[in-house]
């Protein structure tokens, strides 16, 4: 893991710092929410949390190129949102100075603030080192009281290497067991807030998310499934974002009889990871729709280095190297290894069926 033993601590702290600054946005019932050209909403949490990453990854790697979410266009033209964000930027440190010093320390200005912005701006792709960034996974989860996450991944040459997630509202307790009601109504009260980490190659890890630098780890392993019918599955809360019917059809075929839990963000894939839950899908739902690549780069080497093997509906390796999205996949299923073979399965079957 010296290979990248620097970039999984910055990550790691700077997905940690970037956490403590969304739990301030949770709480408030003012959100700072505007709408983006494709009408998914975005709030000074997202805003914010992408500032204080790209600035922490640009002063220990001023070379890398990251491929993040948002932009700063909107903020350049609204005072008033620029000045709430200055605002929770400026107020959120982590309360270890050596953790913060390996941050490159606070942003200087409001400038350079929506500079690190904008620095998201790279197009992917398969040569060099590129950081995917979603600095609030799940963000109709965040607005609504549910799970969300704060996803980064280094990418080297497409290929993902490190893989961080912050996941304020799941329980710190890996053994903690998934229930119809994880994904609503969650708050990030004492017990809650985890940290999950991979180095390609070097297994998975747990901490609890804490607020003053890294606190002890443990290895996280999927959950052996010897009966699929006491499997429990994760699916999208949005309806927009994977078919519910399809999945209860799988379901169905699998033999599953727990109600699905139905969660915002890469939660679910560190959910699995550790064996809250077993089985990950996400299915299309319109044939044009490509996945976005900050999606799931963190959480897609968590749950292979868990032990669990991730593809789209076709059976093929999520591929990061094309660009900002997944161009030549369709969909993700995520599973235990020894079953997801089975899992796959019963997913083209039931695409196949309604073609």
């Amino acid at each position: 893991m010296a290979s990248y033993s620097k970039e999984l601590e910055v990550a790691q702290l700077a997905v940690q710092r970037a956490a403590i600054l969304t739990k301030k946005v949770f709480h408030e019932k003012a959100k700072g929410t505007i709408s983006k050209d494709d009408a998914s909403p975005v709030t000074i949490g997202d805003f914010g949390a992408q500032a204080l990453i790209i600035h922490a990854v640009k002063k220990n790697f001023p070379e890398d190129q990251v491929v993040g979410e948002e932009e700063a266009s909107s903020l350049r033209d609204n005072q008033k949102l620029r000045d709430q964000i200055w605002a929770l930027v400026n107020g959120t440190k982590l309360s270890d100075s050596e953790a913060e010093k390996v941050l490159g320390g606070p942003i200087e200005s409001m400038d350079a603030m929506l500079d690190a912005i904008d620095a998201g701006n790279s197009a992917g792709g398969n040569k060099g080192r590129i950081w995917a960034l979603d600095p609030i996974d799940g963000t109709k989860g965040f607005l609504r009281g549910g799970q969300y996450a704060v996803c980064l991944a280094l990418m080297v040459d497409g290929d993902v290497k490190v893989g961080v997630l912050g996941c304020p509202n799941l329980p710190v307790d890996d053994s903690a067991p998934l229930t119809a009601e994880s994904g609503i109504d969650q708050t990030d009260a004492e017990g809650k807030g985890v940290l999950f980490s991979a180095v390609s190659g070097h297994g998975a890890t747990s901490r609890p998310l804490g607020i003053a630098g890294l606190g002890k780890s443990q290895p996280i392993q999927m959950k052996e499934v010897k009966d699929l019918g006491q499997a429990t599955f994760c699916e999208s809360v949005e309806a927009g974002h994977s078919s519910h019917g399809d999945q209860f059809e799988i379901a169905n075929k699998l033999g599953v009889t727990k109600p699905s839990v139905r969660m915002d963000s890469q939660a679910k894939y560190g959910s699995i990871a550790r064996g809250a839950g077993d089985i990950y899908l996400r299915l299309p739902v319109r044939a044009d729709y490509q996945e976005k690549i900050w999606d799931h780069a963190a959480g897609d080497l968590i749950v292979r280095e868990a032990g669990g093997e991730v593809t789209d509906t076709l059976g093929r390796r999520l591929d990061f190297s094309k660009g900002r999205t997944l161009a030549e996949n369709k969909g993700v299923v995520a599973a235990p290894v020894a079953v997801h073979g089975q899992v796959l399965s019963a997913v083209k079957e039931v695409l196949a069926a309604k073609k």
